[in-house]
């Protein structure tokens, strides 16, 4: 039944482990990606700022992040996640990914718009993120502004500060 395809976004389960790390090493480089271990934590510490994308029973994209004090992403938070405050902060992005057969179908867009509305609702101040220079003007596109260089040192890579007034 190939038209009767539907999408759903939804919180993640711990159930959803192994797509999720098959998901995360199709979109980051090994040095990138994060560990199975920052996974299950992410998993059980910050639920509610971990949203899912699927079709019938594949996950086709997620986002993820913890809320952070601070207006800008630090290399610490790969390593270490607290609970997400109830109300205020910064909503951090540490991780976007959309399965390559499905990119171009405005996935990726429509994480950031449930992902922004769901911070909206917990009054944080911005949605705030690292990304690589050739992901900036998807960014922009999505009403991101460009902060600069950013500090982090992530797998050795130049990452840039973007950031979403809410």
């Amino acid at each position: 039944m190939k038209g009767n395809v539907s999408m759903i976004i939804r919180q993640v389960d711990e159930k959803d482990l192994n797509q999720l790390i098959t998901l995360e090493n199709k979109g980051f480089t090994p040095e990138e990606a994060a560990s199975k271990d920052a996974f299950i934590t992410r998993i059980n510490t910050i639920p509610d700022t971990f949203i899912i994308a699927q079709e019938n029973e594949e996950i086709i994209g997620y986002v993820n992040g913890p809320v952070i004090s601070a207006p800008f992403i630090t290399d610490d938070l790969f390593e270490k996640t607290i609970s997400n405050p109830e109300t205020g902060g910064h909503q951090s992005i540490l991780g976007i990914v959309v399965n390559p057969k499905h990119h171009h179908k405005g996935i990726a867009s429509m994480l950031l718009r449930e992902f922004e509305k769901q911070a909206r609702n917990k009054q944080r101040l911005t949605v705030t993120l690292t990304c690589k220079e050739e992901l900036i003007p998807f960014y922009e596109k999505n009403g991101y502004v460009n902060q600069g260089v950013a500090e982090s040192q992530h797998a050795g890579v130049q990452w840039f500060n973007m950031s979403k007034e809410l």
